[in-house]
C-alpha cells in the first residue's frame, strides 16, 4: 500500500460509516408497501372487510361495492409497485405517490363517504411532501426490455391474483365451475369481457370490475414503459477512452485489469484533476466498479469521490467487484465501505515458468502428446495480423462460445482485434486436416491484453470442440515460452475465486466449518466451474494475488451477487436474439472498429 495517498473525501467516509438510522425514505416506502398490501387485501378479499380488521380496512382507500374493490386493487398494486422507488429516494416514483394518493382520498370520500379514509390518504402524503428533498435521485438506465419484463412480471402477478379474486365467493358461485373455468373467466375477465363463472347479486361485478382493473393497470404500466423516452446504459465515449488509454500508458503497470476498463459497455467518471477514474455499468440498481481505479494513486480518492457522488444522486448501491489489497485499503478507508476477500487471481513470473520438475510433469506430458499429434502454435500482435485473418478468428471465437449468452465484466475486453488494441497478443493453435473446417486449420484462440508495458492479462479462451483436449495448456505454455520475445515479464491467467477455501479445505487439519464450505463449493462448481478453474491455474505454479468485492453492508451482498451474475452474463434477465440475428451486427464504432464479446476468463 503506497504511503503516499492523501486522506481526502471526509465527507464521503463519513456518509456510509457506522450504524445508520432509518431514512424518510425508508419508512415512507415500507409505509407504502404496507398500505398496498391492505388495500389489496380489502379488494379481494371480502370476509376481509367484515372481521375484525373491518375498522382498519375502512380507513383504506376503496372497501365496497364493484369501483371501490377496483379502486382498491389499483391503488394497491400501484402503491407496492411505488415502494421499491421510494424507499431508494427516487423522484419520480415520489411524483406518482404524491399523484396517487389524493386520487384515493377523492375515492374515499365520493364512493365511501370516508372521512378517515381520505385523512390517511393526506397523513401519508405529509410526510412525501415535507421531505421532497430527500426524493431526488435519478432514473436509472432502462431500456425497452423493462417493458417485455413487466408485462411478464404483471400479466403472470394478475393471473395468480385474479384465480384468487374469483375463488374467494364460493357461497355465490353458481353451480361448481371446474379449475379451468376459473382460469378461463380471469383471462376473460383481464381484457373485459364476461367468463363462463357466474355468480349471486352483485358479486359478479365486482369480480369483473376487479379483474378489469388488473388487466388495464398491467395494460397501462406495459404501455407506459414501452412508449416513454429511453435512457440506455451510458457506453464509453471515444474522448473518454482516449483519456483512459493515456492514463493506462502512464500507469497501467499498477493493475493487471486495467486494460478492461477499456470495455465500451462501461461509463466512467474522472478525478478532478483528471489523474485518476473509475469505470463502473449499472446493473439493477448496483453501480458495479471493477478492478482498482485508473490512473495516479495519488488522485484515486477524488474519483472514487466522484464515484461515490453519482451512486448517491441515483440512489444506486455502490461495489467494487475484484479490486487488489491495496485497491481495497482505500476504498475502505475513502468511503467506510467494507471489504471481503473473494478469491485469488494467478499470475505467472515468466522468468521462474519452465517445464521441467515434477510439478510441471502432467503439463509437459499433455503439451508433448498434442504437439507429436500435428499441432503448431502461433503467438503474435493483433497489429501483425492480416483483417482477414482476424475476421476468421473473431468468427471462430464466435461460434465456438460455449454459451448464447455473452460473459465477461470485470475480466473481459469484449472484443478481438480492434485498431486500437495493437499491443494485445493471439495465441492459436492450427492442425492441417484433409478436410478442414470452416476456419481452416485453427483450432484454439487465447487473447490477452496488455498489462502496463511488461505484462499481459488473460480476456478469453476458446477452442473447437472437435479438437484434441489440452488445447489452453498448450497455448497458455507457448505463451509463456514467447513472452520475453515480447518483453513480457509477468503474465496474469485465470481468477480462481474462493480459492484459499478450497486449497485450506482439502489440508489435513482442516475444521469441519472449513471442509464444510469446501465442500458447498464443490457442488456448487457443477455449475460454476469453481473448483476446476482453481485446478487448472494451479497446474502453472502460479503465485497467487487476492482480489476484494467492496461492499457497502451485509444486506447487499445478494444484492450484488446477483447483479454481479447479470453483468458476468451468467444470468439473463432478457430473452437473447437468436444467435443468427446477432453474429453479423454492425459495431457501434463501424468505421474503426470490429466487436465481438468474448466470455470472461472468470467462471
Amino acid at each position: 500500500m503506497s504511503g503516499g495517498v492523501p486522506r481526502r473525501s471526509s465527507r464521503v467516509r463519513s456518509m456510509l460509516r457506522g450504524p445508520r438510522p432509518e431514512s424518510v425514505p425508508v419508512l415512507v416506502g415500507r409505509a407504502c408497501a404496507l398500505v398496498g398490501l391492505l388495500d389489496v387485501a380489502a379488494g379481494v378479499f371480502p370476509r376481509f372487510r367484515h372481521s375484525r380488521m373491518h375498522t382498519l380496512a375502512e380507513v383504506l382507500p376503496g372497501a365496497f361495492g364493484p369501483f371501490a374493490a377496483a379502486l382498491s386493487l389499483s391503488a394497491g398494486m400501484l402503491l407496492l409497485l411505488l415502494a421499491h422507488g421510494l424507499k431508494r429516494g427516487k423522484r419520480r416514483a415520489w411524483r406518482a405517490a404524491v399523484a396517487l394518493l389524493p386520487a384515493g382520498a377523492i375515492a374515499q370520500f365520493s364512493y365511501r363517504h370516508s372521512l378517515l379514509g381520505a385523512l390517511l390518504s393526506a397523513a401519508l402524503l405529509v410526510p412525501l411532501l415535507r421531505h421532497r428533498d430527500q426524493f431526488a435521485a435519478l432514473p436509472d438506465p432502462r431500456s425497452r426490455w423493462r417493458a417485455l419484463a413487466n408485462f411478464v412480471l404483471m400479466g403472470a402477478g394478475s393471473l395468480v391474483l385474479g384465480l384468487v379474486i374469483v375463488s374467494v365467493h364460493p357461497n355465490r358461485v353458481v353451480g361448481d365451475p371446474s379449475l379451468a373455468d376459473r382460469l378461463t373467466h380471469v383471462l376473460y375477465g383481464l381484457f373485459g369481457f364476461e367468463g363462463p363463472v357466474d355468480y349471486q347479486g352483485d358479486t359478479s361485478w365486482t369480480v369483473a370490475f376487479s379483474l378489469g382493473a388488473l388487466g388495464l393497470l398491467t395494460a397501462i404500466t406495459t404501455i407506459y414503459l414501452a412508449f416513454r423516452p429511453e435512457h440506455p446504459a451510458a457506453q464509453l465515449t471515444e474522448e473518454d477512452e482516449a483519456r483512459l488509454r493515456a492514463l493506462l500508458d502512464k500507469h497501467g503497470r499498477r493493475d493487471s485489469l486495467g486494460h478492461f476498463a477499456l470495455r465500451r459497455d462501461k461509463a466512467v467518471v474522472f478525478s478532478p484533476s483528471g489523474k485518476a477514474a473509475v469505470t463502473y455499468r449499472v446493473v439493477s440498481g448496483v453501480m458495479l466498479a471493477s478492478g482498482d481505479p485508473i490512473g495516479d494513486v495519488e488522485a484515486w480518492p477524488g474519483a472514487i469521490e466522484r464515484f461515490m457522488d453519482e451512486a448517491r444522486a441515483h440512489s444506486w448501491t455502490p461495489a467494487v467487484m475484484g479490486c487488489s489489497e491495496t485497491g481495497g485499503e482505500v476504498w475502505t478507508r475513502e468511503t467506510g465501505l467494507d471489504a471481503l476477500e473473494l478469491g485469488d487471481e494467478a499470475v505467472v513470473d515468466v522468468a521462474d515458468f519452465s517445464l521441467a520438475g515434477r510439478a510441471m510433469r502432467n503439463v509437459r506430458q499433455m503439451v508433448k502428446r498434442i504437439e507429436r499429434a500435428g499441432y503448431e502454435t502461433r503467438v503474435r500482435r493483433v497489429r501483425d495480423l492480416g483483417e482477414a485473418e482476424l475476421e476468421r478468428i473473431r468468427q471462430a471465437a464466435e461460434d465456438w462460445r460455449g454459451t448464447d449468452t455473452e460473459r465477461g465484466f470485470s475480466m473481459a475486453l469484449g472484443r478481438i482485434g480492434d485498431l486500437a488494441d495493437g499491443d494485445c497478443l493471439i495465441a492459436t493453435a492450427h492442425k492441417s486436416d484433409p478436410e478442414p473446417g470452416p476456419y481452416g486449420d485453427l483450432k484454439a484462440i487465447l487473447h490477452f491484453v496488455p498489462w502496463g508495458t511488461d505484462g499481459a492479462s488473460l480476456d478469453l479462451m476458446r477452442r473447437d470442440r472437435a479438437a484434441d483436449p489440452g488445447m489452453n495448456e498448450l497455448l497458455i505454455v507457448a505463451a509463456l515460452q514467447a513472452a520475453p520475445r515480447f518483453g513480457i515479464t509477468r503474465v496474469s491467467l485465470n481468477f480462481a475465486m474462493f480459492r484459499s477455501a478450497l486449497a485450506r479445505g482439502e489440508k489435513i487439519g482442516a475444521g469441519p466449518v472449513l471442509r464444510a464450505w469446501r465442500g458447498l463449493l464443490v457442488f456448487l462448481s457443477r455449475w460454476f466451474q469453481i473448483e476446476s478453474l482453481y485446478k487448472f491455474n494451479a497446474k502453472f505454479q502460479p503465485r497467487w494475488e487476492p482480489r476484494f468485492v467492496v461492499y457497502r453492508a451485509s444486506a447487499d451482498l445478494p444484492r450484488i451477487g446477483f447483479a454481479a451474475m447479470q453483468a458476468e452474463g451468467f444470468v439473463t434477465l432478457a430473452l437473447p436474439l437468436p444467435r443468427f440475428l446477432r453474429r453479423h451486427r454492425p459495431a457501434p464504432r463501424p468505421c474503426t472498429h470490429a466487436l465481438t464479446e468474448p466470455d470472461a476468463r472468470a467462471a
